[in-house]
């Protein structure tokens, strides 16, 4: 199995543990409940607005030379792409009066907080896979719609039809390959969580008003692929129910073959209900693919050495591409 190499390649955890602290115990909270935070490679943007690359496009081919006879030069062909991050916000209040009431108030404060966390990093999953920036400029483009047509041999199609269907999602993680940003000059991870101290807030009856304590909530992040056609992957059209059009271990072996060979940590992510089928799979006797592995300090599923992420903001209710 690959192993990613976080000395040079930073997930969050790794990120907020270098800051201590508070930061470590947010970042173990969203990483408790999000477990693509535990994958995903962070990277700083390189521009005040935005992360400016190249997005390879061809690869040079290379000449047959014969004695006293030269070759013509070549490059490589890219073109400049830039991706703007977007920002996760949220403010919590808490009634003062009910933390003072509390056994440990700081303790109770942070337990409430920690809902707040929990529901960015899910609103984060969701975007992750299936946010729009044609349609919500404000967020970062997510993967269902850089791989929302089988044009290209990165999307391949299961065979199921309606608005039943759901995905897998494979994902090369890596500086090189697939990276999330945050913006520049922002905390590493682009994760900020700010006390507000005691603020006088409006109460649920109107005119009326009392104390709480105040929590600032940023998330600001996006989203980078060097390589789309080969670092990541979707098997669509999946049925999540009946006997057909189901999980079908050809079609990621295809995928799998189709990543890039060189660097990189490949991750697949699936919802409960593939991951049930995958695990059903995995205890049949003619199974050769799905093993229990180690990796991430437990025992996993891997398909051929890949381990598997369950992640439920992937949909039970995607409607089929074409």
């Amino acid at each position: 199995m690959a192993t990613l190499n976080t000395t040079s390649q930073l997930t969050l955890l790794d990120l907020m543990i270098r800051q201590g602290g508070a930061m470590q115990t947010i970042a173990e909270v969203l990483t408790q409940t999000n477990e693509i935070l535990l994958d995903a490679v962070w990277v700083e943007a390189n521009g005040a607005t935005g992360h400016k690359f190249l997005e390879r496009t061809s690869l040079p081919s290379g000449s047959w030379r014969k004695l006293n006879d030269g070759v013509g030069y070549e490059k490589s062909a890219a073109r400049e792409k830039t991706e703007t991050p977007g920002m996760l916000e949220s403010f919590s209040k808490v009634d003062k009066a009910l933390v003072d009431l509390a056994a440990n108030p700081a303790e109770f404060r942070f337990s409430e907080d920690s809902a707040f966390l929990q529901g960015l990093g899910q609103t984060f999953a969701s975007a992750f896979f299936y946010a729009d920036t044609v349609v919500d400029p404000e967020k970062f483009k997510g993967l269902a719609p850089r791989l929302g047509a089988s044009a290209a041999k990165h999307v391949i199609l299961n065979g199921g039809s309606g608005s039943d269907l759901t995905s897998i999602y494979v994902v090369n993680w890596g500086v090189g390959h697939t990276h999330m940003i945050y913006p520049k000059g922002f905390r590493p991870g682009g994760i900020e969580m700010e006390d507000l101290g005691q603020q006088l807030v409006d109460g649920e009856t109107a005119g009326t008003s009392y104390l709480a304590l105040v929590t600032h909530f940023k998330m600001a992040c996006g989203l980078v692929v060097k390589d789309p056609s080969r670092d990541i992957h979707r098997i669509a059209n999946i049925e999540t129910a009946g006997a057909d059009n189901l999980f079908n271990a050809e079609n990621l072996i295809t995928v799998l073959n189709n990543m890039s060979a060189a660097g990189g940590f490949p991750v697949i992510y699936c919802n409960s209900t593939i991951k049930t089928q995958m695990d059903i799979a995995a205890e049949k006797k003619s199974n050769v693919n799905l093993q229990w592995t180690e990796a991430w300090g437990g025992k996993v599923l891997a398909f051929r050495g890949v381990p598997i992420r369950q992640c439920d903001a992937i949909l039970d209710t995607e409607s089929a591409i074409s």
